[in-house]
């Protein structure tokens, strides 16, 4: 296993396992994959990594910033998807140990995450990551004609921002 950074050229296999996880109607609102243009834009140019096994890309993991007027630069919103494949090799937490740590390098002190209820395996992954629920928000939004239920989490910083 073997983390780096996420870059253009590693844009065809995150692309495919965002497109595996938006089918599974458990991720995300969103329902088609945007190009790397659109997807880059909205994603910090720091703590974008992806964890390959095998020399393939079997999970990503990055961060969006919270736009906010009155929040500052320290807070930012997570994404992290792992290839069906790959899911229960831990993937996930090593690339959320290294992103907290860029993360920290870069000056964001919350990380922030929201989760569809019926997403148990991301729930584990941020409680098991030192995530904490800080709220719920009930349908909130319809996905495919099904209210959507979002449990809110929060993971502030212990070095930084204190």
């Amino acid at each position: 296993m073997l983390v780096k950074k996420l870059e253009e050229k590693h844009w065809e296999e995150v692309q495919k396992i965002y497109e595996l996880g938006i089918a599974t109607k458990m991720a995300t609102f969103e329902t088609e994959v945007p190009n790397w243009e659109t997807w880059d834009e909205k994603h910090l140019t720091h703590s974008r990594l992806i964890c390959e096994i095998d020399e393939r890309v079997g999970s990503w993991i990055a961060l969006k910033p919270i736009k906010n007027d009155y929040l500052n630069k320290g807070i930012a919103e997570i994404s992290v998807y792992s290839h069906p494949a790959c899911k229960g090799l831990g993937l996930g937490f090593v690339l959320m140990e290294h992103l907290i740590r860029h993360s920290e390098e870069n000056g964001i002190w919350t990380l922030q995450a929201q989760i569809f209820e019926e997403n148990k395996s991301s729930i584990r992954l941020h409680e098991k990551s030192g995530f904490r629920k800080v709220g719920y928000l009930e349908r909130i939004g319809k996905l495919d004609s099904e209210w959507k239920n979002i449990i809110l989490f929060e993971r502030r910083s212990k070095n930084i921002g204190l």
